[in-house]
Parts: C-alpha cells; sequence; structure tokens
C-alpha cells in the first residue's frame, strides 16, 4: 500500500493502521437531537475503540428546492457545534461554500471540508488551507480521482498540507453515482489519508431525500466492506436518529441505533487488511 502523510485531527493520527470515523446528522438541526446523537455516537466510539470526528453542516447550499432545509447558518450552526465539542470532547468536521466561512469555521472546527460540487473553486480551497485546519476534500464526482492532485496541489501551494481525501462516488449516467474501487487506490496515491463517503454514494440525485427512492441502502452493506477492504484510511457515516424524518438526506442516512452493529463487521475487515499489507 501506498504510504501516506499522517494527519493529525485532535489526537486521532489518520493515514495510521487505526481507522476513524466521520460521523452526525447531514445538517445542524434541533439541539437536543444533536446532542443526543453527539452522545451515542461517542458511546459507541467507547465501545468499539473507533476514534471520531462529529460531522454536521451549518448550511447545505446545494439544495434542489428553496422550498428543502438548508440549515441554520454560519453563527447559529458553528455555536451549536461549540457546544457540542465542549461537552463531549470530540473534535469536528463541517462544511464550507464560500471562502469568506473559512476563517470563521476554523475556529471551532478541527476539519474544514470542501464539498465534492465545489473541490476545483480555487478561492475555497486557498481559503482554507490558510486557516490551518486540516482540510477534507471530497472527491468531485465530475472528474477522475486522480485529478484530485490539482486542488490539493492548490493548498500545498497555499501553505497548507494537512489534507484529507474523501471518495463518494462518481456520476454514472442521469442522476446516479458509482464506486470504483480503483478510485481507492489512486486517491491515497495523491499521498494523503483516504475517507470512504458511504452514505453520499447511495443517494439517487434528483429525487427528493425524504423520498425513499432517494436512497438505496440495501448496497450499504457491500459497498462498505469493498471499501473497508480496499485499504481506506476512515469511513464516513452519516447518522441519525429517526432517517426518515432527517431534515437532509432522509434517505440515505444511517439509523443511529443499528450504528454500532453496521461498524463491527468493517472493523474487523480493516483489521484484516491491515495485517495482510504489513
Amino acid at each position: 500500500m501506498t504510504d501516506v502523510k499522517h494527519v493529525d485531527v485532535a489526537g486521532i493520527d489518520c493515514g495510521s493502521d487505526d481507522m476513524f470515523l466521520i460521523s452526525g446528522p447531514c445538517v445542524i438541526e434541533a439541539e437536543s437531537l444533536m446532542m443526543k446523537t453527539a452522545e451515542r455516537l461517542k458511546e459507541i466510539s467507547r465501545k468499539l475503540d473507533l476514534p471520531l470526528v462529529f460531522k454536521s453542516s451549518f448550511s447545505k447550499d446545494n439544495r434542489s428546492s428553496l422550498d428543502y432545509f438548508q440549515g441554520p447558518g454560519l453563527d447559529e450552526g458553528l455555536k451549536l457545534l461549540e457546544k457540542i465539542k465542549a461537552e463531549f470532547d470530540l473534535p469536528l468536521l463541517t462544511d464550507i461554500h464560500y471562502p469568506s466561512q473559512a476563517a470563521p469555521a476554523a475556529e471551532v472546527v478541527d476539519i474544514v471540508q470542501i464539498p465534492a460540487y465545489l473541490c476545483m473553486q480555487t478561492e475555497l480551497v486557498v481559503a482554507a488551507a490558510k486557516t490551518g485546519a486540516v482540510v477534507n476534500l471530497k472527491h468531485g464526482q465530475f472528474i477522475a480521482p486522480d485529478g484530485m492532485s490539482k486542488p490539493v496541489r492548490k493548498i500545498e501551494d497555499s501553505g497548507g498540507g494537512k489534507i484529507i481525501l474523501t471518495e463518494r462516488g462518481y456520476t454514472f449516467g442521469y442522476n446516479d453515482l458509482i464506486v470504483d474501487p480503483r478510485s481507492f487506490l489512486m486517491l491515497r496515491e495523491i499521498g494523503y489519508p483516504v475517507v470512504f463517503d458511504i452514505t453520499h454514494t447511495i443517494r439517487k440525485y434528483g429525487i427528493p431525500s425524504k423520498d425513499p427512492r432517494g436512497g438505496m441502502r440495501q448496497y450499504l452493506s457491500v459497498l462498505s466492506r469493498a471499501g473497508v477492504a480496499a485499504g481506506v484510511d476512515g469511513i464516513f457515516v452519516e447518522a441519525h436518529p429517526n432517517p426518515p424524518d432527517a431534515l437532509c438526506d432522509a434517505a440515505s442516512q444511517y439509523y443511529l441505533d443499528d450504528l454500532e452493529e453496521f461498524l463491527k463487521p468493517l472493523l474487523d475487515i480493516h483489521h484484516l487488511a491491515r495485517q495482510q499489507l504489513q
């Protein structure tokens, strides 16, 4: 396996032999729901000895209708994330969509995430790099995996070197995504830890997220196991106490109460895969 740079996220050694988890609701919702989810995720992390980064977005700026919930916004969202960090001592990840959001987000979160649609936006990735935070670059569904070396170089040339690359599928026909297992190796060869965003790969775009047809959970098990066996460093699973009622990506978020059992075989596969590579 290609060696990668190790990236430290609040003591989590991303790129080591230990797998890590990024998880949380797609978008920030009511405070009680967010606190309940963070508490349960921390419990799962402790029981499975699986390092956790809590993820939720203060805004989803790519919703397909003005009628859909976008999130509480930058100021309110960061206040709640800060409360979660203080209460549960968890590192945080959130999306940014505009260069002006990079600095205030980085004051609160440990990882600033560049959405897949925006991975080639130069001003955005440069602003993220200049914060000094870890930058999670999501693989744009419109470019080949090795093409992600271009936004990576923009970050490096701007003084940033703490990067994570996340695979979330490639556009396949209309409103569908496909995961090419070769992408895990191609991304890793760029030289940074690779995460597999499992729940976004099953979205059916163009279908309202609350419509059950908007996600294909029946494929989550096979996709996740294939990705972990391929040698990813971390996994990304959006989780919610009651996905059908979620305000974003209701058809693809994983059931929080089922997450622990979902993760157990992935840890076994990861351990075996790393043993084989030693």
